[in-house]
């Protein structure tokens, strides 16, 4: 009998030294969760910067290098005020996104959104031997985060020239409005994707630049599309891709449109 309540005493003992080891666990992986999504903060942020700073950095440049034609040098200067500008509310933006607070959504002309991005980029596509169409309706009108659209929409026309240099393609970004959404396209006619790296790319840190040299400063951190399906997710919307190998890839985003009562 003694034997047998001194093993009862040992397993519990046992359970509950086990029990403390579990809690301690939970505990530091809760702990090493939290640092990472400070240091997958601190990425996304690095990486929205960085889309940005190119351009800034070309209109300084050419600023300095044009510094008797004043009419030239007033154009660079504004559009670095710019980009400035867009840089503050994009910053705003991420945090207030990686916070978990809700940003107030507006109706949004598409096309006005895009031509602003082309605007910031600063080098024109046609210097890479890349052709822009831009096949979207005056009309279509998205209900979103305007600053944050813009992000996506920058990463994935980023992403879309780096996959066509240095030969050179076509860059296609349309959009077309059903009755309960909005769809945007961008299509590429680069390198493509492997089937591989098609599954897992929307993942944090899940790159296909890794293996190859690129021209841009922002490649290869693997948290662009990342951050970009975050942004669709918090809309409401999805985003998905479809790619071949040497021939082209699409980016496809749909975002629902408000339904009656929410669209103030």
């Amino acid at each position: 009998m003694t034997s047998i309540i001194e093993k009862r005493l040992s397993l519990h003992k046992s359970l509950a030294d086990q029990q403390k080891q579990n809690d301690a666990l939970k505990s530091h992986i809760s702990q090493l969760q939290a640092l990472a999504n400070i240091g997958s903060t601190m990425y996304m942020i690095a990486h929205e910067i960085n889309n940005l700073l190119t351009p800034l950095s070309s209109y300084a440049t050419f600023a300095l290098n044009n510094l008797d034609d004043e009419p030239i040098v007033k154009k660079a200067l504004e559009r670095a005020v710019q980009n400035c500008q867009r840089a503050s509310k994009i910053m705003d933006s991420m945090l207030t996104l990686t916070n978990g607070q809700k940003q107030q959504n507006q109706h949004c002309q598409l096309s006005s959104l895009i031509k602003e991005i082309f605007d910031s980029l600063c080098r024109d596509f046609a210097k890479d031997k890349i052709t822009v169409n831009i096949v979207i309706a005056e009309d279509i009108v998205i209900w979103a985060v305007p600053v944050q659209i813009q992000q996506v929409l920058m990463n994935l026309i980023l992403n879309a020239r780096d996959a066509m240099l240095p030969r050179g393609g076509i860059l296609t970004i349309k959009a077309q409005e059903n009755s309960d959404s909005v769809q945007i396209e961008v299509t590429d006619s680069g390198s493509g994707i492997k089937p591989d790296d098609l599954k897992k790319i929307f993942e944090p840190f899940s790159t296909t630049k890794a293996d190859k040299k690129s021209s841009l400063q922002h490649s290869g951190s693997g948290l662009g599309l990342a951050f970009c399906k975050r942004i669709i997710d918090s809309h409401g919307g999805c985003i998905s891709v479809e790619s071949e190998l040497d021939k082209a890839s699409t980016f496809r985003i749909t975002l629902p449109k408000p339904k009656t009562g929410n669209n103030k």
